[in-house]
């Protein structure tokens, strides 16, 4: 079964249909720049022009860098505040001429991307997924049961919000070297790691590419085991596909 999933970033909006029972894109992703200001109307109309770029006619799913529920957005932590208490899946819908569009926090997408089809698969216990990027979004997950918009990315890191300290944006603003932005991310990790317990750290976001630069510099900080994501980048794309098909 094919659906299409759509994966709003701070830098980039992406999206391809998607093989659902197997977790794949069925063809290359498109991907447009995130419109700043992140505006609800630009943001849309950069998702209709990703989805247009295919010819598709059918349900689509959409992430979200905030907490969502019941398809209106909560925070808007690196978008434009206008997203706030938006009905954010009847927006995209008009956009889309009258499409179903299922919303959801984007970490929470790449986590359930993650524990069906990629790193987390079998996996019992508690597993924490931390995507990396404009920000740091979490998906937790116990036993395979999500636990939705923990947005773990806000919490305090030495005064500060996490992601201002942690996140891949954070290591390019500061111009960070490896080794300096794996130590903000192993006291991070081990502060996470103190207040939940994970069985399994999965890292996922652009920066999976490259698990070599930062995992042998963090693994050792913390307890549990960290991989990256198998999916990664795409993650958000294929939970996107999934949760619209589970909504249609």
């Amino acid at each position: 079964m094919q659906i299409f999933g759509v994966d709003i970033g701070g830098s980039g909006i992406k999206g391809a249909p998607v093989n659902v029972e197997r977790g794949e894109l069925v063809q290359e992703r498109h991907k447009v720049l995130t419109p700043h200001p992140a505006t609800p109307d630009g943001v849309a109309g950069c998702v209709a022009e990703v989805v247009g770029a295919f010819d598709w006619s059918g349900p689509v799913g959409v992430t979200f860098p905030g907490v969502v529920t019941n398809g209106i957005t909560r925070t808007a932590a690196n978008v434009d505040k206008a997203w706030v208490g938006l009905d954010a899946a009847a927006l995209l819908s008009s956009r889309l001429d009258g499409r179903p569009v299922t919303v959801l926090n984007d970490a929470d997408a790449a986590g359930v991307a993650e524990i069906t089809h990629g790193a987390g698969r079998g996996v019992a216990g508690t597993v924490l997924l931390l995507t990396l990027g404009t920000g740091i979004g979490s998906a937790l997950f116990r036993d395979g049961v999500l636990v939705p918009n923990t947005e773990l990315g806000h919490l305090e890191l030495k005064g500060h919000d996490a992601e201002t300290r942690a996140s891949v944006k954070a290591k390019e603003d500061g111009d960070l070297s490896w080794e300096r932005w794996s130590h903000r991310l192993a006291r991070y990790l081990a502060h996470v790691e103190m207040l939940f317990s994970p069985d399994l750290f999965i890292l996922g976001g652009g920066v999976s590419r490259k698990p070599e630069k930062f995992l042998p510099l963090v693994k050792d900080h913390v307890r549990a085991p960290i991989v990256p994501a198998e999916l990664q980048n795409n993650a958000g794309i294929v939970g996107a596909a999934m949760a619209a098909r589970g909504a249609a």
